[in-house]
């Protein structure tokens, strides 16, 4: 087996704030990131895929296919959005990675015919320091 990983930049902006707390609960859980009027970041999404080289093309995947997806899927939803209209979540990271493999494996057979690839993992950096990651059991 063979990983491929393509990374994918975007920007968002978000407020982290729990509706079923208070103002001031929100502001302890969260501290800063609570901010009333909301905080952006630049995201660094990496998208790993997993498969046998195909004899045909010596490619484990169709890298403009995965692009394609991601294009589609997750970019269009987020680039340049405001996560707490886009999302049903809190949008924390970790929601945010699992909202972002939720809509690639939705559309995945859509974008990859066949057994192969498979989804290996996504990795989301929402800052150098705070880095969430997805690995996909085999």
């Amino acid at each position: 087996m063979m990983r491929l990983t393509r990374r994918y930049r975007f920007s968002a902006l978000h407020r982290l704030l729990a509706p079923h707390l208070s103002e001031g609960a929100n502001r302890a859980l969260y501290g800063k990131c609570s901010n009333p009027h909301g905080h952006g970041h630049d995201y660094l999404l990496e998208v790993s895929v997993r498969g046998p080289v195909d004899a045909a093309s010596g490619r484990v995947a169709d890298a403009r296919a995965l692009d394609r997806l991601v294009e589609e899927q997750v970019l269009a939803a987020f680039d340049h959005q405001d996560l707490n209209a886009a999302m049903a979540a809190v949008p924390t990271t970790e929601n945010l990675a699992l909202d972002i493999r939720g809509r690639l494996l939705r559309s995945w057979s859509s974008a990859f015919r066949g057994e192969w690839p498979r989804l290996d993992g996504v990795r989301l950096g929402e800052t150098p320091r705070n880095i969430i990651e997805i690995k996909e059991t085999p």
